[in-house]
């Protein structure tokens, strides 16, 4: 059995965030009382440095002085299947304007995404971030580097360009995920 220290307790809370997305969003996003939506259980995974923390940080309009990267995330995400169980969909930040070496570890890590049990039929909201970087590659270098099309066929997903200097794209791309969650089918019903 594997055992963690607190120390890795804590590097995985803040390498893998979990969300009740529709909250965040509503608050920043509604005026007056909202319609009655249900709320989902988000996966958000990505590399140290993708802006997990910064963009959920700036999409719930929290502080922005105590965000520092994660450190020892490389030796923590063989925990990331821990935090699977229960989702219903499933947010993967990546760095766009990464090296190539850090392009392809997260290539392999959304294809493990991707294909796991607990996550391969769940909807996936891939964000290209720090598109505002000069090095940053277009979503449509991504989604051939990343060999989306042909990896993702018949599932939902969606790739969206996201930086932390354009809020309403990262709002946008949310929205999106939820029109996703709200059209799944209906649980069937058991009697």
């Amino acid at each position: 059995m594997d055992y963690m220290t607190v120390s890795e307790r804590i590097q995985i809370s803040l390498a893998v965030c979990r969300i009740a997305i529709y909250t965040c969003f509503r608050a920043l996003c509604c005026k007056g009382p909202p319609p009655p939506r249900p709320e989902y259980d988000i996966v958000c995974i990505g590399l140290t440095g993708s802006g997990k923390t910064s963009l959920l940080t700036h999409l719930c309009n929290e502080s922005q002085e105590n965000i520092v990267p994660t450190t020892g995330a490389t030796n923590i995400r063989k925990y990331w299947s821990r935090y699977y169980q229960g989702s219903q969909g499933v947010i993967f930040v990546l760095d766009s304007a990464s090296s190539e070496d850090d392009l392809e570890t997260a290539r392999n890590e959304l294809h493990s995404a991707l294909q796991h049990p607990q996550l391969c039929t769940l909807p996936f909201l891939i964000l290209a971030n720090h598109q505002d970087k000069p090095a940053a590659r277009s979503v449509q270098e991504i989604k051939k580097y990343f060999e989306l099309e042909p990896l993702a066929r018949g599932k939902r997903w969606i790739l969206q360009p996201t930086s932390v200097d354009n809020m309403e794209a990262v709002k946008d791309s949310f929205s999106m995920l939820l029109n996703l969650l709200d059209e799944r089918e209906p649980e069937p019903i058991q009697m």
